[in-house]
């Protein structure tokens, strides 16, 4: 109560009066001059008063303290009270009545010229990752946003990039573009000085054949590489197991410890080669020495090829499978066609070579060879189904079963028809019925007939299509030189083409049904010759024959005279002369004859004369 009292009696304006005095002013410049003297757009220098998570308390002198936001100062987690910091002012006075402060533009605003010299003077700078892109990082150093790709954090590969965000390491600037103001850092050439220097005392002490113990330090596809503690070495992937291997992570995995033997290295080049199945006996070595020629053995196939398949019959043992030793068949074109990766298989030996370390097998071994026997399974004369397998223009290859090929000449297809190739009798595929004609056990050949199942119908046919017989047929094949004309039967006979000219003259049509007569039959050949022509000519000289052979009948029949040999010519000369001289005395008494009756014969025409004009 007193003291509301108090403040009741309180003379305010006397107050007031005394608050604008000589003495109060002269307080104020006092403390003014105590403070510095600051502008707003310059960069000062603070000292750190006070940190919490979210702001970063700075004294520059001013009359009140200014404020930075932590965030500014994430670069520098080693920030603590009493350091000095640069600012920038911002504002002297906000709303608030506080002091404005960037730390961060008091960076920026030097942050190039830094960059520039820190560069020129290969000087180490930390920086703050901020966060990934493409290929690499952002990082900030010296309050400009750097690049650092991915190859340059470390000097081993990075798997995981995101556990690197946020965090402060130290960087080399190792690329300024000034055009465009990029700038390129690297961590990696921080260690890699130290890591040559490593290298080399580590290079000088290898020996070829000497054991370490590494980390795996990547796997790719045709090796390992491994960390021997400063410097790396590649286990090549044929090196790693005596087996075959696909995929090295299938025997390896990532920072897992191993021993290896060094085989080979390159001093200048800092190459080094190294082994792990050479820290392992050879399975060679351990292969089973009762094992021999001939013997059984079953393996998994590990590698295909068309010339065959790799089986391992042991691990690290491999036998090859030519594709000839698949089958017996003649018919192998790819190892492909029988067996596949991964199959498990019986097979035989049929080479082994310890010293080589080479094995080679077979699988048709394992059933009886068809050509053993064959007098008996397929004598000559047997029939078969056969399955086409190839054409040729000679003739038709078929299967009569696995590994028993035959052929079927063009000829010994069919009796009747004639054919150009055989794939105008059947197709690749398709079953035919054959007899064995012949057998060539040695190149493992049968000759084979498909015509021979039937009688040789040319026997017959004569009677049917002698010489002069008219047959009537269809024209089934047209050219230049002729046509092939199909007869009764499935014979098939050819007419040139002057003898199908059609009397109409028109010309041959494929499909033509016409008349012809048969003017040769060759057995022998197996060939029948028509000829239309010859049944229309024919038919036109018919009625001039029939004239012809009626005047020959009408006509007397003159004798015949025989021809005379020279040895007749004596006795014809004396007949004559005979004949001579018996008709002398003939002819003389003729003429007297004739002589006496001329007057009687002149008075008997007169007389006839005379007896005419009076009529």
């Amino acid at each position: 109560m007193a003291e509301n009292k108090s403040l009741q009696n309180f003379d305010w304006d006397a107050y007031e009066k005394e608050s604008k005095g000589t003495q109060n002013e002269e307080l104020l410049s006092k403390y003014d001059a105590t403070l510095s003297a600051i502008k707003d757009n310059e960069v000062v220098e603070g000292t750190v008063m006070s940190i919490n998570k979210r702001e970063v308390v700075v004294n520059v002198g001013f009359k009140s303290d200014g404020l930075v936001p932590a965030a500014e100062f994430r670069y520098n987690p080693d920030l603590k009270v009493g350091d000095k910091v640069e600012v920038y002012i911002q504002s002297q006075e906000d709303k608030k009545g506080q002091l404005v402060l960037s730390h961060k533009e008091a960076r920026a605003s030097r942050a190039w010229d830094r960059v520039n010299e820190a560069c020129d003077n290969q000087e180490i700078v930390n920086g703050y990752i901020k966060c990934r892109t493409k290929g690499g990082m952002i990082v900030d150093v010296l309050g400009m946003e750097a690049f650092l790709p991915g190859s340059q954090i470390d000097v081993k590969p990075i798997r995981d990039y995101d556990v690197y965000v946020g965090k402060t390491m130290e960087f080399k600037i190792v690329k300024v573009n000034q055009e465009f103001r990029n700038v390129v850092v690297s961590h990696k050439a921080l260690i890699e000085a130290e890591l040559e220097a490593q290298k080399k005392e580590i290079v000088s002490k290898l020996e070829k054949g000497q054991v370490l113990e590494g980390t795996v330090k990547n796997i790719t596809n045709y090796g390992v590489f491994i960390d021997l503690g400063g410097v790396d070495g590649l286990i090549h992937i044929t090196d790693l197991s005596w087996g075959r291997v696909s995929d090295p992570k299938e025997l390896v995995q990532l920072d897992q410890k191993i021993n290896v033997v060094i085989l080979d290295f390159d001093e200048e080049k800092k190459r080094i080669a190294l082994g792990l199945k050479q820290l392992t006996p050879h399975p060679w070595d351990a292969l089973d020495p009762n094992l021999k020629v001939g013997d059984k053995v079953h393996g998994k196939v590990v590698v295909m090829a068309d010339y065959g398949a790799f089986v391992e019959v042991a691990e690290g043992v491999e036998g090859l499978v030519h594709v000839s030793e698949m089958s017996w068949s003649q018919h192998l074109r790819s190892a492909n066609d029988f067996l596949k990766v991964g199959d498990e298989i019986d097979a035989v030996i049929l080479t082994l070579d310890r010293e080589e370390r080479k094995m080679s097998l077979g699988i048709k071994q394992l059933k009886d060879d068809p050509w053993q026997n064959i007098e008996n399974k397929y004598a000559v004369g047997s029939r078969h189904f056969a399955k086409v397998r190839n054409f040729t223009n000679f003739g038709v290859f078929v299967e009569i079963e696995e590994g028993v090929d035959g052929l079927i000449h063009i000829s010994d297809l069919s009796w009747t028809k004639k054919i150009k190739h055989p794939n105008e009798f059947t197709q690749i595929g398709a079953q035919i019925e054959v007899v064995v004609l012949e057998i060539d056990k040695e190149n493992r050949r049968l000759s084979l007939g498909h015509k021979q199942l039937e009688e040789n119908p040319w026997e017959e046919l004569e009677a049917k299509f002698g010489v002069d017989t008219v047959v009537e047929g269809k024209i089934v094949e047209l050219s230049d030189k002729g046509a092939v004309v199909a007869l009764e039967d499935g014979v098939e006979g050819f007419c040139t083409a002057r003898h199908l000219q059609k009397e109409d003259k028109t010309p041959a049509a494929m499909g033509d049904t016409m008349t012809f007569k048969v003017i040769e039959f060759n057995r022998e050949a197996k060939r029948i010759l028509l000829s239309h022509l010859r049944t229309w000519e024919e038919r036109k000289e018919a009625p001039a024959k029939e004239t012809k052979a009626a005047k020959k009948e009408a006509a007397p029949e003159m004798p015949k005279v025989e021809k005379t040999t020279l040895g007749d010519l004596s006795v014809l000369a004396d007949l004559k002369a005979q004949m001579v001289a018996d008709e002398t005395p003939k002819k003389a008494a003729k003429k007297a004859e004739a002589t006496e009756e001329a007057p009687k014969a002149k008075k008997a025409t007169k007389k006839a004369a005379k007896a005419e004009e009076e009529a």
